[in-house]
């Protein structure tokens, strides 16, 4: 088939059964939505073009900056720069490198911040709404911000195009599965299939407040999403990373579906809301939104299942373990000088402040160091540090259990700030 211009091929994406071996659901048809065929990989494609589309004409006068650290914003570069324009990305942290690198090689210029959940110093609103307002109000007119977290235009993207091809394709369907992240692929899809089917139950996927999942949100932080609408959903369902991972070969395994670990949170917990219904009921129809493929996340699956790799699996502490991390009150940690503290938050939040001394090793990182035998000396106490404690607390039993004296601080760097003890800050970065 032949088209004019590569922003032809977003949407109408494929349709595929899954067959009923490899999910063993009985009563059950499920489908797959691969929006993985939009042409820059993901379902991000279609809204990222419905949200700029109409300004095309003046994109070479103005700039783009959006709130992104991934799909959206690689979706919105190679559309501005087919027309001239250029964009600036606002995250509050890019957990996978590769990411990163893509957005810098197709021309991005990526702005990393830390965030409200990484606690920066309240007197510096550095958290990435609060800068891309202050931007858009010392530079009216300069910049065009799409703002995928509260454009209709990013619902409407999927109700016109997902759920009316889904529609197109099935009919009467039963079941909608499909991640959070700025909602609207599901509001939208489902807003179209209720009006063929109003008891059409509509499931959103979130990662658990400690665990981290690319392209979704945890259940903690879809506050900051200004389309979230929780009464809309008829079940949210918080997944573990690593049953993320599990379903994600799954997909792979059992259908061919080459998908990222978002769809397989999606698989994971499609196979427990249905596989939950009662044994004997009518047959359902369910279909489920796969949003962009595995190959860029490949660094995750490593960093977090090593094992998969023919390496040594990642040791978890118990809940025994994670109990007998010694915790240090502020005042405690403030009146010790034997001890070596490390600021575990990303480089933006360790800038803006934090323990006075404190060397900074992102937990991600730190994670995988800690893999590999403990980096720091003998006989040396090791304080982790992190934004309210619970990170911090994982990070030192696995040091402890390397042999390493390792405590927490205690209601992490919130409770320092707190506490009216000093901090320290260091240059800024852009």
């Amino acid at each position: 088939m032949l088209y004019q211009h590569i922003s032809e091929l977003i949407g109408g994406t494929p349709l595929l059964r899954l067959d009923p071996a490899g999910h063993g659901l009985d009563g059950v048809e499920l489908y797959a939505k691969l929006e993985s065929f939009n042409p820059f990989g993901s379902v991000k494609d279609r809204a990222a073009w419905a949200m700029i589309h109409d300004h095309l004409p003046g994109l070479a006068d103005r700039d783009i900056v959006e709130a992104s650290s991934g799909n959206t914003a690689k979706a919105l570069q190679i559309l501005a720069t087919l027309h001239g324009g250029r964009v600036r990305a606002y995250t509050n942290r890019v957990k996978i490198d590769e990411v990163r690198d893509l957005l810098h090689l197709l021309g991005t210029d990526v702005r990393e911040l830390p965030g409200l959940s990484e606690c920066p110093d309240p007197t510096a609103p550095d958290d990435v709404f609060t800068t891309i307002e202050r931007l858009l109000a010392a530079e009216p007119g300069r910049w065009l911000h799409p703002s995928q977290y509260t454009n209709e235009r990013n619902v409407d993207a999927h109700y016109r195009g997902t759920g009316r091809e889904i529609h197109d394709d099935l009919g009467h369907v039963d079941y909608l599965i499909g991640g959070l992240g700025t909602t609207g692929s599901t509001r939208g899809a489902a807003s179209y299939l209720k009006e063929h089917n109003p008891d059409l139950r509509t499931v959103g996927v979130v990662s658990d407040r400690t665990g981290f999942i690319p392209g979704i949100r945890a259940e903690t932080e879809m506050w900051e999403v200004g389309l979230f609408e929780p009464g809309f959903y008829s079940e949210i369902v918080t997944v573990d990373p690593d049953v993320a991972i599990d379903a994600t070969l799954r997909l792979a395994g059992a259908y061919g579906v080459l998908a990222g670990p978002t769809s397989g949170a999606t698989y994971a917990a499609a196979l427990d809301v249905l596989g939950r219904r009662p044994a004997g009921g009518s047959p359902v129809t369910a279909v489920l939104i796969v949003c962009d493929r595995l190959e860029p996340y490949v660094p995750y699956l490593r960093q977090r299942r090593p094992d998969l790799f023919g390496r040594a699996a990642r040791y978890r502490p118990g809940a025994d373990e994670l109990a007998a991390v010694p915790l240090l009150s502020p005042q405690e940690l403030a009146g010790r000088a034997d001890t070596l503290v490390v600021d575990t938050r990303g480089g933006m939040a360790y800038r803006i402040g934090h323990v006075p001394g404190a060397l900074n090793i992102r937990d991600d990182q730190l994670e995988s160091l800690l893999a590999q035998g403990s980096p720091f000396p003998a006989g040396v106490t090791v304080v982790f540090v992190c934004a309210a404690g619970e990170r911090s607390t994982r990070l030192a039993a696995l040091a402890r259990h390397l042999g390493q004296d390792a405590a927490g601080l205690a209601g992490g760097i919130t409770s320092w700030r707190d506490a009216g003890l000093p901090m320290e800050s260091s240059a800024r970065a852009r």
